[in-house]
């Protein structure tokens, strides 16, 4: 179901495959869910986790770079947000293999009998006081309802020996997160530092954590070259996605 060749609709992002309208979503599509759903390792795996699924992107580009054999379960708390992620999952190509669940993950976390071999979470990460317009933005950007020790302890209790646990934050948040990771045991892995282009600092860092150990693979993206058109390695990560690339 390619809308490469349809008109650009109101209310949500075309991507090449599939649509993710975001009206009824606190927080909406954007370059850091686009860029984990596009980074995040995929080979070898069998079952996916996606927690604060929001408008459900990151579990609709997972399906897509995924098999047909491979099902995703994505987890949202905020009602309307999930009700528009099942939308959206209904009108993708994937909607036999992508299930949204309206559920707090700690307590659906613990009635779950299998594992996942990727987590994939775009977490809130403001503390609270920072001003947000509506009580469900709050929730999607504070850590009041899911703070980072606990989105680390319920991915530790649900994920392979061998799997990963992937995650976009603010660069320095991202620092003090991976420490906590590594108090818990979590063996930080994959590390993509993303700057805006050359002169800038990175503003944003994408995590793949393993409960088990092994080599860190650590690199930098810049989203821009020198001429602000989109990087190589901007390009060559997200082309599949994007409509104009």
């Amino acid at each position: 179901m390619s809308q490469s060749g349809s008109v650009l609709r109101r209310n949500g992002f075309t991507f090449k495959q599939f649509f993710v309208a975001h009206d009824r979503c606190a927080m909406k599509v954007g370059t850091d869910g686009i860029l984990l759903g596009a980074w995040a390792p995929v080979a070898g795996v069998k079952r996916v986790l996606d927690i604060g699924s929001g408008s459900g992107l990151l579990a609709l580009m997972l399906a897509q770079r995924t098999g047909d054999a491979v099902k995703i379960e994505a987890v949202e708390l905020d009602s309307g947000a999930a009700a528009q992620a099942q939308s959206n999952v209904m009108h993708s190509p994937w909607a036999h293999r992508v299930s949204v669940h309206v559920d707090d993950i700690l307590q659906w976390a613990v009635r779950q009998t299998v594992r996942f071999d990727l987590i994939v979470s775009n977490p809130p990460y403001y503390p609270e006081g920072v001003e947000c317009a509506t009580p469900q933005r709050e929730q999607a950007r504070y850590t009041t309802t899911l703070d980072h020790q606990a989105l680390l302890a319920v991915a530790a209790g649900s994920i392979t020996e061998e799997g990963f646990f992937c995650v976009v934050l603010p660069e320095a948040i991202g620092n003090t997160f991976t420490q906590q990771a590594l108090d818990m045991g979590w063996h930080l892995r994959l590390r993509t530092d993303v700057a805006e282009n050359e002169a800038r600092l990175p503003h944003r860092v994408l995590l793949a954590f393993s409960p088990e150990a092994g080599e860190c693979f650590s690199d930098r993206l810049l989203i821009r070259g020198a001429d602000q058109r989109y990087s190589e390695g901007y390009t060559a990560l997200t082309q599949d996605f994007y409509l104009f690339m």
